[in-house]
């Protein structure tokens, strides 16, 4: 389901959720897999008309007219946000803002992906913002879901923007996405993580040298992100 209220084009509010520490790189309801799925550059380039001839007023009609082979547009005002993302935008070490996604949408480089279709990319501080838009099943544009990429590490390091934990958190979130079945003690080992992340139920943390995340509420430690997913958290009971 998507409102309108309070889309990528509105001024970013003061709520927490709103700045890139306090927000959310989600996943999309249909299944984390689909962060791990290569994206392919499409035939058409970032700003072109539609590929199949038609003018760039094309961008102007309703969403029932248009079909995934249409470029989408780079008006972030028009943009509703899914409930998916907003509950995303609402958990600590996700990164994504709205004013990001505003931001992807207006200047990112656009690709289409076989599994869920067009993105905008955008890199800023050595850290790729990925942003999922969908408008040909939904009476509006939408922002179906977006998340972050370390896209060149030392320049992430480097930039006043980001401190060393938030790029190991980014890290370990792309890590456990992209191999969600798989254990990946060694990707997870060098990282430190003190600020807690959430994926799940869960608030998970990691030390340099563990092979593994921890949450902080329950103390479960898990290798996967099916692990982590999988299993509820259920405070110090859940131990």
């Amino acid at each position: 389901m998507a409102s309108r209220q309070g889309g990528p084009g509105d001024t970013e509010s003061s709520r927490p959720g709103s700045t890139e520490r306090r927000t959310a790189s989600t996943t999309t309801p249909a299944g984390a897999g689909r962060r791990a799925a290569r994206s392919d550059p499409f035939p058409a380039g970032p700003e072109s008309a539609d590929p199949r001839g038609d003018p760039p007023t094309s961008d102007h009609r309703s969403a029932v007219a248009r079909t995934a082979e249409d470029p989408p547009i780079r008006d972030p005002g028009r943009y509703a946000l899914t409930d998916h993302f907003r509950e995303r935008l609402e958990q600590p070490g996700r990164y994504v803002s709205t004013r990001t996604v505003s931001d992807a949408i207006r200047q990112g480089q656009l690709r289409w992906n076989r599994t869920d279709g067009w993105r905008f990319a955008l890199v800023e501080g050595g850290i790729r913002f990925v942003v999922v838009v969908g408008d040909t099943e939904t009476n509006s544009p939408v922002v179906v879901t977006g998340w972050t990429e370390v896209a060149d590490r030392e320049a992430a390091l480097d930039a006043r923007r980001w401190d060393p934990v938030d790029v190991d958190t980014i890290t370990v979130r792309t890590a456990l996405s992209e191999s969600a079945s798989t254990p990946i003690p060694d990707r997870i080992r060098p990282r430190t993580v003190t600020r807690p992340f959430v994926v799940g139920d869960h608030r998970l943390q990691t030390e340099p040298g563990d092979p593994y995340v921890r949450c902080t509420d329950c103390g479960c430690r898990f290798r996967s992100k099916d692990a982590i997913t999988s299993r509820g958290c259920h405070g110090p009971s859940g131990k």
